[in-house]
């Protein structure tokens, strides 16, 4: 892991909670959709972290590399352009696509575990990494359906992407556990079955249950369930950082405070706050 560094506790920075991240005492690194940092008017909280020596990761969400179509290079450069200018350590993307035949879907969807959408991926992310000056980190994402015929089992399909592309991880703790909870599994298993020592980063956030499903919203408190499995995580491999994501419904300073302490707890990681 000698490309990416020690990165401790973080969390998501948003103009909402700007203020809040910027005075936690210890922070060593945040995160920020990529898209969001304007080449015109970036964000001046985002420089004043990232000028007093706290990581800023650029995280993608628009370059569709499960998508069958190549991805954009102004897309491709923009985020390379983030990397240089926040002086990020890595950057992130989704294992996912968002676009096809020239129609958004406004979300993150499930790339199929075949062999076709394996070569699909492992071409994006490669002529992503050839134009970024710094590692990229990739995610699964959470799904509320896989798509059937699938010729890999999800740990297999990530290790061998990884293998393929030099790719790191970037493993959200929450969408394991959602995904295995819809499916019925076991969260922990999967942790079996992956190149934990890839592992760049991770992100932690909470959901809710609505029609029987289990909805990673990053709109409420990190449940218990997903700090145990931080714990189980780290009891085989610790990565190098946790990372706290929130987005809307953002609670009281006190109550942030206290998700970040219980991550750096079940993660035996220095305390941020």
């Amino acid at each position: 892991m000698n490309d990416v560094p020690e990165l401790g506790v973080g969390i998501g920075w948003r103009p909402e909670i700007a203020g809040f991240v910027k005075d936690l005492p210890a922070l060593r690194f945040t995160e920020v959709v990529a898209e969001s940092v304007h080449e015109g008017h970036p964000p001046a909280g985002l420089l004043e972290l990232r000028d007093r020596g706290v990581r800023v990761v650029p995280h993608g969400v628009k370059l569709s590399l499960g998508g069958a179509e190549p991805v954009s290079p102004d897309r491709v450069r923009h985020l390379a352009w983030a990397a240089e200018f926040l002086r990020a350590p890595l950057v992130s993307e989704h294992i996912a696509f968002v676009r096809a035949g020239g129609i958004e879907a406004g979300h993150l969807l499930p790339v199929p575990r075949t062999r076709a959408s394996l070569d699909a991926l492992t071409g994006n992310i490669r002529r992503t990494q050839a134009e970024l000056p710094v590692p990229l980190a990739v995610e699964p994402i959470a799904a509320l359906f896989d798509w059937p015929d699938a010729e890999y089992e999800e740990g297999d399909f990530l290790t061998e992407l990884v293998e393929r592309t030099g790719a790191y991880l970037l493993l959200d703790v929450a969408n394991v556990y959602a995904n295995a909870r819809n499916r019925g599994e076991d969260p922990a298993a999967l942790l079996d079955r992956l190149p934990l020592e890839r592992i760049a980063y991770c992100h932690v956030a909470g959901g809710q249950e609505h029609g029987g499903r289990y909805h990673d919203t990053h709109t409420a408190a990190v449940p218990g369930e997903v700090l145990d499995l931080i714990k189980e995580l780290c009891a085989r491999h610790t990565p190098p950082g946790f990372l706290l994501e929130r987005d809307g419904h953002y609670p009281p300073a006190d109550e942030l405070r206290a998700e970040l302490d219980a991550i750096s707890g079940a993660a035996s990681l220095e305390p941020v706050t």
